[in-house]
């Protein structure tokens, strides 16, 4: 009588023996890692962006600003598992944009991802928290008066008819900017670009900030600021370190790049700071760091640590000198006004680091990433590898993606805030944004007089305030 064949993969402990919770297909390492990455970009947007906005704006629109990024996060979810994530990777419809479907299904969600190293759901989760922060960045551009129910509508259609287009037509396998060879290592098109002309255009139909708050709109808290700061710049570890799909070397790589961009564009930052206007800014030093992180993102894992340094240099340079020179000559900058300043830090630095990966793209490093040895070149390595036709074409289709990025959101951008204007206005009344977070959601920041005046400096003093008594809506006009 013959003994039973012994079990499959009984020679390996049991703790990595295959079963219906763990098959064969699932790498543990990079499934673990890519939810651990996941969750480092959703830290960035909650609570990250959430305290950087209510500590960067006045007193008087804390509340507003951090509540407008807390609703995106949770309405972009709904909207990304009922239909956003398949309109994004799945099936194709038209080669920039996929099928409508769900992705809610048991099956589906436990089924292996395009990798095959880790299930949907994961993929699903993962880029929920990119498709979040985008619409949370282009908030950064109309803080400050837009209706918080005109918001409300905005985020699901800027959502559906504006990032699904920009997430399959460069980030899907079958999409025609993909297809065709743009190299966007991890969002600078399909999140900064995008999120930088989306805010820029809604902030012009929106129209201004009141007078008064665009010439005099002090944070509420610095320190509160940087605590967010900080939490972005940590979390673009997940953020570039997450997209080879797999816990890799290029994962590593792309890791260490963006915090050595990072700190060298911060750095210049404050060096020029200091060369032209006498002082070290905080604030512009946060943003420098913002310039880094977004110029390196289409490059993380493809460049290497020299081009590194050079496009923090850039990064650090370029945004500074149309923030501090070109804004304030030109009349459609100085007219449109971008609370955070998105423009600049977001489509300037997305823009300067798609151009640059198409200068610095390493081939071998591009193949580590893409699995397609040969098929992405830069153009300095285009010549120094006598194939200069190949770098030439890289530089092509990055100018490519650049035009239809800022082509599909000026126009998907412009018709979404047209078409919400028909159904509610898209800016506050003049005077509820005199009162702020109390005239939108009867609720403040601080417990404290005033919106961040030195109070030796004010025409009320401390013992005119009776604090913590109610205060009419003429006694809060007054105030603000």
């Amino acid at each position: 009588m013959s003994s039973a064949p012994p079990p499959p993969y009984f020679w390996l402990p049991k703790n990595l023996q295959p079963n219906d919770a763990n098959p064969e297909w699932l790498n543990k390492g990079d499934n673990a890692w890519q939810l651990t990455a996941a969750t480092l970009v959703g830290l960035q947007s909650v609570p990250g962006l959430i305290i950087l906005y209510g500590g960067a704006v006045k007193k008087k629109w804390a509340v507003n600003s951090a509540f407008m990024a807390l609703y995106a996060f949770a309405c972009v979810l709904v909207c990304w598992v009922c239909w956003g994530y398949q309109l994004s990777f799945g099936n194709e419809l038209i080669p920039i944009w996929g099928k409508i479907n769900v992705a809610l299904e048991q099956k589906y969600l436990l089924s292996p991802a395009f990798t095959g190293n880790f299930p949907n759901a994961t993929m699903v989760f993962f880029q929920f928290v990119f498709a979040a922060i985008t619409l949370i960045l282009i908030a950064g551009a109309v803080l400050g008066r837009m209706n918080f129910y005109a918001w409300m509508l905005f985020v699901p259609l800027w959502l559906t008819f504006s990032y699904t287009f920009g997430a399959y037509t460069i980030w899907s396998l079958n999409g025609w900017l993909s297809s065709a060879g743009i190299i966007d290592y991890s969002g600078g098109y399909v999140i900064h670009l995008s999120s930088g002309v989306a805010g820029f255009t809604a902030a012009y139909w929106v129209g201004p900030r009141l007078t008064k708050d665009r010439q005099n709109f002090p944070p509420n808290n610095i320190l509160l600021m940087l605590a967010g700061a900080g939490l972005l710049w940590m979390g673009w570890t997940g953020f570039n370190g997450g997209d080879p799909y797999a816990a890799s070397i290029d994962a590593s790589l792309a890791v260490l790049n963006t915090h050595v961009c990072t700190a060298t564009s911060l750095l210049t930052w404050l060096i020029l700071d200091i060369v032209f206007f006498g002082k070290a800014s905080v604030i512009g030093v946060v943003q420098g760091m913002i310039t880094g992180l977004v110029c390196i993102t289409p490059a993380a894992g493809v460049v290497q640590g020299w081009a590194a340094i050079l496009m923090g240099l850039c990064s650090g340079a370029i945004p500074w000198f149309t923030m501090m020179v070109v804004h304030k000559k030109s009349q459609l900058l100085q007219r449109v006004d971008d609370t955070m300043a998105v423009f600049h830090t977001h489509a300037v630095a997305g823009t300067l680091g798609g151009i640059l990966t198409g200068l610095f793209a390493e081939p071998n490093l591009c193949s580590l990433f893409y699995g397609k040895p040969g098929s992405y070149t830069g153009l300095f390595y285009g010549f120094h590898n006598s194939k200069a036709r190949d770098g030439f074409r890289q530089i092509g289709l990055q100018l490519i993606g650049v035009l239809f990025v800022v082509a599909l959101n000026v126009v998907s951008t412009s018709l979404i805030c047209l078409l919400i204007q028909l159904l509610v206005p898209l800016r506050m009344t003049e005077e509820d944004m005199e009162v702020g977070d109390e005239a939108a959601h009867g609720e403040e920041a601080y417990a404290i007089w005033g919106q961040g005046e030195r109070l030796e400096n004010s025409r009320i003093s401390v013992n005119d305030v009776e604090l913590g008594a109610p205060r009419t809506k003429e006694s809060r006009l007054e105030t603000t």
